[in-house]
Formats: structure tokens, C-alpha cells, sequence
């Protein structure tokens, strides 16, 4: 299969990715936080074609994008009152929903559960595929499963190259980290993923919100999930991914004492003189935490090589954005984490 290329901003670009994804085709689209593969999530044989270019799981859900929030009327039912006010302030944007399907929903697109996560997001370019498509699209991140999710085009054509269809390039994704994902299907409101909007804007519309366990430590393999991303190792590179908490200084000393050859460190661009000769990688300002989301999967994707054994990774602290980054580190290391402080 030959991969096109399609910029995003040239003339025949929509017209072109919808007639693809309408004769069941896969296409990678980009949004606001990663790139998307999309097919048309109501044909089940369109959605297996994502799950075998991105070797994922059966078993974890995809997500259905749509372009405006009344679109959701078509896949969902009983629709709370809190998902229309969630959707009048985020929508578009980088805030997905668990709601009751609609038969019209494959179970191969929300593997097999009788939810479904949907989302509206802001890449205007996109929507416009999805308008001339005609159908929501069914979405994961476009990256090889279990490996870091893809912020630029060439991410996926690194990973997708004569697997899918077509990439569309809209540039570098502005969030860089996916989207929050929200059930709203029990008793009260659960946050199963952090991402561009924050537990705290949520509790400003929701007033309570749980946060599932998921968000700070690792699922049981026989788990059932009612989201992506949940479950499964993700965002990790080849090498061991090590947190190492604490302050910087006592942080730096810990890796000092233990860096090896093949070892390299992720760490916020304040500290990388701490790291001189520890084969440093900045991917933001901790100073910057949005930055610290748009570049944490690019950072990932340049440390996933097979010469390096293992990467001790600073985490940021806080709430905001920094709830989605400590998310996406905790599951590229499986949650493990050591204390420099503490450790010899």
C-alpha cells in the first residue's frame, strides 16, 4: 500500500481524505492533542483495519469524533444534562465523553461494551473531513500501539508508512498529549484519562468528579475498561522508563551514582546542566508545564532507539495539564517511580 501525503491547507486535501475513509480506507488526521487514525466508526470492517495497521488490542475502545456537539444525538441516548454543559464550554476541544451507544454503533468499535467515548475536536480541518465524510470517525492515536503517540506527520509516517492509506498534515498538534476522557454513565462523573482539559475545569461544570485509579497506576491485564488507554502499557519507548521524584539536586545525584553506558535521562530544561554528560533530553520548562505536554511524546520518540537500556525521567508536580503528563510518564514506566531522596 502506498501511504499518501496530504497538507492539510491544500485545495482537495477534505475532499480526498473523506473519499477515502467513505470506501472504508484509513486515514491519519491530525487534532488538537495527537494524531489521529481515522476510519468510519460505523463500519466494522473500516474500524478493523485501524486495529491491525496499529496492532492494538481488540479489547480497548476507540473513540468516535464528530463534528459538532449535535451530532452525538446519532450515537448516543439518554444524554445527561452535565454532557451538554460539558460540551457548550470544551467543545471543540480536547474533552471526550463516555455515554449509552445507540445500536447504530459497532461493538467492534467500542469493544463490546454498551458505551461509547465520543469527542468533537478543534482542528477545523478535520472536522471538515468528518462533515464531508459524512460519518463519526473512529480515532486512536497514530502511533503503533504501545509506542509513543505521534504530535507531527512524520511521527506517522514512521509508524504507518505502507500500513494505512493517507496522512493529512496539519503541523505539529498544539495540546501534544491526548484528550481527557470523562464517564458520565454512573452515579457520579469519573475522569479515566487526564489531557488538555484539567480535573480542575472539569469540577468547575461537574462540581465533584472521581479520578479513577487508572489515571495513577496500573490496570489488571484482564481488567475490562470502559475507555482507551487505560488498560495497556503505552507511550513507551524501547528502553526501561524510571521516574525519579525528589528535588533536583538530589535527583541528579541519584542518576549520577547509577548512570551507565546505553542510559540516558528526560528531564525539564531548567536541569539539563545538572545532566551534562548523562545524555540529557529536555522536553519543556517545568516552568512551562503546557510545554511539558506538547513536548513529552516528540522527546519519547527521539529516546526509542535500541542503544539506550534505560531512561530515568523527571515528572512535574501540580495540578492542570501536569495531571495529563504524569499520566502519560507513570504508563510509558508502569507506574515506577523512585524516590532519590530516599534511595542510597
Amino acid at each position: 500500500m502506498r501511504t499518501l501525503l496530504l497538507p492539510a491547507g491544500a485545495a482537495g486535501t477534505v475532499e480526498t481524505a473523506a473519499e477515502i475513509l467513505k470506501q472504508g480506507g484509513v486515514v491519519a488526521v491530525p487534532t488538537e492533542t495527537v494524531y489521529g487514525l481515522a476510519a468510519d466508526g460505523l463500519n466494522p470492517e473500516a474500524v478493523l483495519k485501524i486495529f491491525e495497521a496499529k496492532g492494538r488490542p481488540q479489547d480497548n475502545p476507540l473513540i468516535l469524533h464528530v463534528a459538532e456537539a449535535e451530532a452525538v444525538e446519532a450515537v448516543c441516548h439518554d444524554i445527561p444534562a452535565a454532557a451538554r454543559e460539558l460540551a457548550a464550554r470544551f467543545w471543540p476541544g480536547p474533552l471526550t465523553m463516555v455515554l449509552p451507544c445507540r445500536e447504530v454503533v459497532p461493538r467492534r468499535t467500542t469493544a463490546n461494551l454498551d458505551t461509547v467515548a465520543v469527542r468533537c475536536p478543534r482542528n477545523a480541518v478535520t472536522r471538515a473531513i468528518i462533515r464531508a465524510a459524512g460519518v463519526p470517525l473512529a480515532a486512536p492515536s497514530a502511533n503503533r500501539s504501545g509506542k509513543p503517540s505521534t504530535t507531527a506527520a512524520a511521527h506517522v509516517l514512521h509508524d504507518m508508512d505502507g500500513r494505512i492509506d493517507a496522512i493529512v498534515d496539519g503541523g505539529p498538534c498544539q495540546v501534544g498529549v491526548e484528550s481527557t476522557i470523562v464517564d458520565l454513565t454512573g452515579d457520579r462523573p469519573r475522569l479515566l484519562r487526564p489531557g488538555g482539559v484539567t480535573p480542575e475545569q472539569l469540577r468547575e461544570v461537574l462540581g465533584e468528579l472521581v479520578v479513577d485509579r487508572a489515571v495513577t497506576a496500573q490496570v489488571a491485564r484482564d481488567a475490562v475498561v470502559r475507555a482507551p488507554g487505560m488498560k495497556y502499557r503505552h507511550y513507551a519507548p524501547q528502553g526501561q522508563v524510571l521516574i525519579v521524584s525528589g528535588g533536583p539536586e538530589a535527583a541528579a545525584a541519584y542518576v549520577r551514582r547509577r548512570f551507565a553506558p546505553g542510559d540516558a535521562v528526560l528531564c525539564f530544561e531548567e536541569e539539563l546542566p545538572l545532566y551534562a554528560g548523562c545524555n540529557p533530553t529536555a522536553y519543556g520548562r517545568e516552568a512551562d508545564t503546557e510545554s511539558l505536554a506538547r513536548g513529552l511524546f516528540a522527546a519519547l520518540r527521539d529516546l526509542d532507539r535500541a542503544d539506550i537500556r534505560t531512561i530515568y525521567a523527571r515528572c512535574p508536580q501540580g495540578g492542570g495539564i501536569t495531571w495529563a503528563v504524569r499520566n502519560r510518564l507513570g504508563k510509558a514506566a508502569g507506574f515506577r517511580v523512585v524516590g532519590a531522596e530516599e534511595a542510597p
